[in-house]
């Protein structure tokens, strides 16, 4: 749809529509500017979040007959 069809389509409505029209188009707005505002990560923000056990790189027990 081009800009000229939807300024036909919105001119052609009444006046009280045209406020929802606007009113929408604004919340639009608002939303798009929202998904901007991701926050970059900071290095080392999830430091000793996670634990990893000593023993991490040892085989283990379960696959003890395919090795």
């Amino acid at each position: 749809m081009s800009d000229i069809q939807l300024y036909n389509k919105i001119s052609s409505l009444p006046t009280d529509l045209k406020k929802e029209v606007s009113d929408f188009v604004d919340f639009l707005k608002q939303k798009s500017k929202a998904k901007k505002k991701i926050q970059e990560r900071k290095f080392g923000y999830a430091k000793d979040f996670f634990k990893v056990s000593p023993d991490f790189d040892e085989p283990l027990d379960d696959f003890k007959e395919y090795m």
